[in-house]
């Protein structure tokens, strides 16, 4: 039987533990470092397989621009594969806008996913990916499927292995238009790079050495470890951004901004964990909910991971 549709599908976001700039390409692309885990705070996804060729997008929560990243992916998608169906979108939109969490670049990256199996074509990842790096610099991790130290534009992925945490997740109601932040002559552009080798400033294995194949395996120290180079130019651009953080730090004790914001995030501890009465003392028109690190990505797998 053919695949007509896929149903409740999740795009996780994303929370940067460090983002350093270590520099400019000649084009204005900035490089980029930094260590990037998935959260349990999900937009969730419908795809109906249409016969006519069209793609259309369905709004079931907050409504989205007219031309979104989903919609972009479906037919860059669509014209690269030279494939004649398209597709019902429908989007439950729950995660936060310009937020700094990777909401768009998620449903991009769950939209390739699932119209790679509804529409039958069966790419490998390593197709996959240049398709998201067009749409966006988050867009590969999100294919990827796991934990990875980002660098470059975001082409380049190192998965990691980081322990179980959970965070408390807080954004103030106004957002950060991106480019905002990396147009600001306030910006650093000249982080000294983590030494990628080994990750030696966090690497766990205590003879020094590293894993001879798979994800190189974090301590707790990688969630504290550097910073944010895009913060102090969030704060000084939105008020909203620096009273998160302090309020952030005033309750759990630390707080870092994800992205380019405006959201942040603090690390919990065990009982911080399991309690979620924290959201009740928010200022009003915040949002924020206790979030889990996602060990992999809900369809890691969906795209097999090498060429046949």
């Amino acid at each position: 039987m053919s695949l007509l549709s896929i149903a409740d599908v999740p795009a996780p976001a994303k929370l940067n533990l460090f983002l350093h700039v270590v520099g400019r390409r000649a084009d204005g692309y900035h490089l980029l470092q930094s260590l990037f885990v998935l959260i349990d705070w999900c937009d969730t996804l419908h795809f109906e397989r249409r016969a006519d060729g069209r793609l259309a997008r369905h709004d079931l929560g907050a409504p989205l621009p007219a031309d979104d990243l989903c919609l972009r992916a479906a037919r860059l998608l669509q014209r690269e594969a030279a494939v004649a169906c398209g597709a019902d979108i429908s989007i439950d939109k729950v995660l936060p806008s310009g937020a700094g969490m990777g909401g768009g670049s998620s449903d991009a990256a769950t939209t390739l996913l699932a119209l790679n199996r509804l529409w039958r074509l069966d790419w490998p990842l390593k197709r996959l990916l240049p398709l998201g790096l067009a749409l966006g610099a988050d867009v590969p991790f999100f294919l990827a499927g796991g934990d990875a130290l980002v660098e470059g534009i975001g082409e380049r992925l190192t998965p990691v292995r980081l322990p179980a945490a959970a965070f408390a997740v807080v954004k103030p109601p106004f957002g950060i238009e991106t480019g905002v932040i990396f147009s600001s002559p306030l910006l650093v552009r000249d982080t000294e790079p983590v030494i990628v080798e080994g990750l030696r400033a966090i690497d766990l294995p205590d003879d020094g050495t590293l894993p001879g194949s798979g994800p190189h395996r974090l301590d707790e120290r990688c969630f504290s470890f550097g910073r944010n180079d895009l913060q102090p130019v969030a704060e000084a651009a939105c008020g909203e951004v620096g009273e998160a953080l302090r309020w952030t730090a005033a309750r759990f004790g630390n707080s870092r901004m994800t992205g380019s914001g405006s959201a942040v995030f603090a690390l919990l501890d065990a009982v911080a964990a399991d309690s979620s009465g924290w959201q009740r003392d928010l200022p009003p028109g915040w949002t924020g909910r206790t979030c889990a690190k996602l060990a992999r990505h809900p369809l890691a797998g969906w795209a097999r991971e090498d060429e046949e």
